[in-house]
């Protein structure tokens, strides 16, 4: 008999059927104490993942319908129960850990039917974590199956799973049971897995290149280092006002001024902004700082890291995203910013009147907006779009770049640049300005107008200029948006493990 009790392919049941397949199993959770079993397990020892167990040399001679016997064919493994057929005095059950699944057989004979293991084999259901341990062998159709003379209740599942074990359908309630979509649908562990191989592969590229990872200041006196509407919390003791951090920059450039050459940090920023398929007000970014380097050392190393992650982490330099086919195979395209524009919108950027124009014909009002923010307006709406293959689009009119050095022989443009990726911006570099004096101006040119909003100027980041910065190269790459192109996910909630979402309607 095949165990079917679930929640439904297309999210929870209504909540009075889950309340009566929650009793169902308290019920047999009293049952399987009575047996003098305790149903929230201990320490289990000695287990083997499902995916070694399954690579083991000796099953390769292994005919079907045998069991190798001795200590070579004891196996060990510990799991969720995902598949369960009883058929009597046989039971077959498949378990999944974090590297795969592996079928354990359960009989009678070999359990023994004055033991309670057997009795407990009767009442396990689809949800528990159990342990198994026994003797290795494969099936009469080639299965390989842990037939098992011992097994440990772990922990009992008092709600059931997805039905059949299909996964989770229902998209909001992946996201919002985490926790049930790891082990209901495989492939997002296996997208977290490689998630976390993306950080750890950027970490061990950057060390190897004799960058320091740090750490700095998650709370914030004065939200710097990037435009954007910051989170505001408040510390009791001090009676202070305190912002969650929309950028590390300010923080990472006063090492550099302290003699710390190469510094990175990979963690958090929080933006008080919208949500959408790719952005979450929580997300994470690499950002990194070199010595006696510009925004030219930046795009190379922006290259040099992202193509080794598509070498490890897919099949080729030709990626499948979305609807288009991403060719990561170096050099990338570097193209003006001015000549972008020009390319896609037809405006020169000089010609101001005509940028308006086209904002005009965009649908945007225009008037009340300074000539810089029409033309990147104009830019945004005509350019990026057409951005797939990875693009670095240079020197952009320094007046959108308030940290950022000028061009030596064109000071209206700024040595900055932002990569593009299947339309999406996926990182962002400057040549770093390290002049206090300049520095200080633009701070002040940012700040007018803006006597409402909590914008300050960051007097002790001027100071620290002050005592001399050296020349340096700045780059910023965002994590989540990163695996998404690399893992195929369409949002990046896909992404996130717990991502922010809307509440949900009592």
């Amino acid at each position: 008999m095949t165990n079917k009790e679930g929640t439904g392919g297309n999210g929870p049941v209504r909540s009075e059927g889950r309340d009566r397949f929650e009793r169902q199993r308290r019920e047999k959770l009293s049952r399987i104490r009575e047996l003098g079993i305790e149903p929230y397990g201990y320490r289990y020892d000695d287990t083997e993942s499902a995916q070694s167990i399954k690579n083991r040399p000796c099953l390769s001679e292994l005919e079907n319908g045998h069991i190798i016997s001795g200590e070579e064919g004891k196996a060990t493994s510990a799991g969720r129960i995902v598949l369960l057929r009883d058929i009597g005095k046989l039971i077959f059950m498949t378990l999944r850990d974090w590297s795969g699944t592996i079928q354990v057989g359960l009989s009678k004979k070999l359990l023994g039917s004055d033991s309670s293991g057997w009795p407990l084999a009767k009442l396990l259901e689809l949800g528990d974590v159990i342990g198994a341990a026994g003797q290795l062998g494969k099936t009469r159709t080639g299965e390989i199956t842990v037939w098992a003379d011992n097994i440990t209740l772990l922990s009992k599942s008092l709600l059931p799973p997805p039905e059949k074990f299909h996964g989770l359908s229902d998209i909001d309630l992946r996201y919002r049971q985490r926790y049930v979509d790891l082990w209901a649908n495989p492939e997002v562990m296996e997208r977290f897995k490689k998630r976390s191989i993306i950080v750890a592969t950027i970490r061990e590229f950057l060390c190897k290149r004799g960058f320091l990872e740090v750490e700095t200041p998650m709370m914030q006196t004065i939200a710097g280092g990037a435009a954007a509407k910051p989170f505001v919390t408040h510390h009791n003791t001090l009676d202070l006002d305190l912002f969650l951090r929309i950028a590390p920059e300010l923080f990472l450039k006063r090492l550099l001024v302290g003699g710390m050459e190469k510094v990175f940090e990979i963690n958090r920023n929080f933006r008080n902004e919208g949500l959408s398929r790719e952005h979450n007000p929580e997300f994470t970014m690499l950002e990194l700082y070199q010595a006696y380097a510009d925004y030219n050392v930046m795009m190379e190393l922006t290259e040099e890291i992202i193509c080794l992650l598509v070498e490890r982490n897919c099949s080729g330099m030709q990626v499948e995203f979305r609807e288009v086919t991403i060719d990561y195979t170096r050099p990338w395209r570097r193209a003006r910013y001015a000549e972008l524009l020009k390319e896609h919108s037809g405006c020169d950027i000089d010609d101001v009147e005509a940028v308006r124009a086209k904002a005009r014909g965009l649908g945007f009002d225009e008037a009340g907006m300074d000539d810089v923010v029409v033309i990147n307006e104009v830019f945004e709406a005509t350019v990026e779009d057409n951005l797939i293959n990875p693009t670095f689009v240079i020197d952009y009119p320094s007046s959108l770049c308030p940290l950022t050095r000028r061009k030596k022989d064109e000071p209206k443009y700024a040595e900055r640049f932002e990569l593009f990726v299947a339309r999406m911006e996926m990182a962002n570099a400057y040549t770093e300005l390290n002049d206090p004096a300049v520095q200080e101006e633009n701070f002040r040119i940012q700040l007018r107008g803006q006597a409402e909003t909590m914008a300050k100027m960051d007097e002790d980041f001027i100071t620290a200029l002050k005592y001399g910065m050296p020349p340096a190269g700045g780059l910023g790459i965002g994590i989540d948006r990163l695996v998404m192109v690399l893992t195929g996910a369409t949002s990046i909630r896909d992404v996130v493990l717990f991502p922010l979402l809307r509440p949900t309607k009592e």
